[in-house]
C-alpha cells in the first residue's frame, strides 16, 4: 500500500463496528487471461461509507461482483458478514444500485420499489408500508403511481435507490450511480444519499466512482486502485465529521484531500 494511506490515519467518526467484509489476497483472472484483480487485501467495518476510485478496467466492478456472489475469485478469499457472498445474498442483506436505474418501464414507481419484497413473498401490507417508507426517504412519495418514463433522470435514480433500501440491507453497493447525471442533480443526490445513510448508521455503503471530488465529499475512506491488474495502492481516511453540507466543498481541507487522492491515483 502506498505512503498516501498514512497521510490521513485519523479514524472517521462513523467507522466503528464489526467487520462486514474481509478480502484476503483476492485475485481474479478471466478465462481470456485478463487479470482483473491481484492480491487485494481490504477490511471494511460496519457503518463505513467507502468509495472506490481508479481508472476504467481496474477491477472496481469486479470486486462488487465477487461481494454479491455473481463472480468467484480465482485466488484468495472474501467473507461477507462472516459467511460466503452467496449465503449473504440469500439473506437479502446486500442490495445493489447500478449506473443504469434498471426500472421496469411498464410498472409504476410503487411496483418497481416493491419488487424485491414481492419476489421474497412478503405480505402485501408490509410491501405497502415499506414502499411508502423508502419513497418518503427519497422524496418521491407523491409519485407512487407514476411510470418511469414520466420521471427525470435524477428521479429515476431515486426510485432505484428506494428499491435497494426497501429490503433494509446491511450492505449497499453502488456502482457509479450518479455517473450519467448532470452536476447539479449529482450534488443534490450526494447530499440526499448521505442523509439516508446517517439515518441508518448500521448500513455500510460501498460506492464506485471515477469522480475524486465525489469520493472525498461522500466517504469515510477512499480506496485508490491501480490500473489493471487491479490492486489497492492507498486507503485514505477522510477525517471530516458528519453531517457534511455544501460548504465543505469550498474548504481548504476538502481541496487538500482531493489533492491527496489525486496524488495517489498518479502513483
Amino acid at each position: 500500500m502506498s505512503k498516501h494511506s498514512s497521510l490521513m490515519d485519523t479514524a472517521s467518526p462513523q467507522t466503528a463496528g464489526s467487520t462486514f467484509v474481509s478480502m484476503t489476497n483476492l485475485s481474479k483472472t478471466y478465462p481470456n487471461g485478463t487479470i482483473a484483480l491481484q492480491d487485494v487485501n481490504l477490511t471494511i467495518q460496519e457503518g463505513e461509507f467507502l468509495c472506490f476510485v481508479g481508472p476504467s478496467g481496474c477491477g472496481k466492478s469486479t470486486i462488487f461482483k465477487i461481494i454479491t456472489g455473481l463472480s468467484k475469485p480465482s485466488k484468495g478469499s472474501l467473507d461477507v458478514f462472516g459467511t460466503t457472498p452467496k449465503e449473504a445474498r440469500k439473506q437479502s442483506d446486500i442490495a445493489f444500485v447500478f449506473q443504469d436505474h434498471t426500472l421496469l418501464p411498464w410498472s409504476t414507481v410503487e411496483a418497481n420499489v416493491k419488487l424485491p419484497l414481492e419476489l421474497r413473498g412478503v405480505d402485501k401490507k408490509t410491501q405497502q408500508q415499506e414502499a411508502e417508507r423508502v419513497l418518503e426517504l427519497v422524496g418521491l412519495k407523491d409519485y407512487m403511481k407514476v411510470l418511469p418514463r414520466q420521471l427525470s433522470g435524477g428521479m429515476k435514480m431515486r426510485v432505484s435507490i428506494a428499491r435497494a433500501l426497501i429490503s433494509r440491507p446491511k450492505l449497499l453497493l453502488m456502482d457509479e450511480p450518479f455517473g450519467a447525471l448532470d452536476e447539479i442533480t449529482r450534488q443534490t443526490l450526494q447530499m440526499e444519499l448521505l442523509n439516508i445513510w446517517q439515518q441508518d448508521k448500521s448500513m455500510t455503503v460501498l460506492f464506485v466512482t471515477h469522480n475524486v471530488f465525489e469520493s472525498v465529499f461522500l466517504s469515510t475512506s477512499v480506496v485508490v486502485m491501480t490500473p489493471r491488474p487491479g490492486k489497492i495502492s492507498a486507503r485514505i481516511d477522510i477525517p471530516v465529521p458528519f453531517p457534511r453540507d455544501e460548504s465543505y466543498r469550498t474548504t481548504t481541507q476538502f481541496s487538500d484531500l482531493v489533492r491527496i487522492v489525486n496524488d495517489a491515483l498518479d502513483h
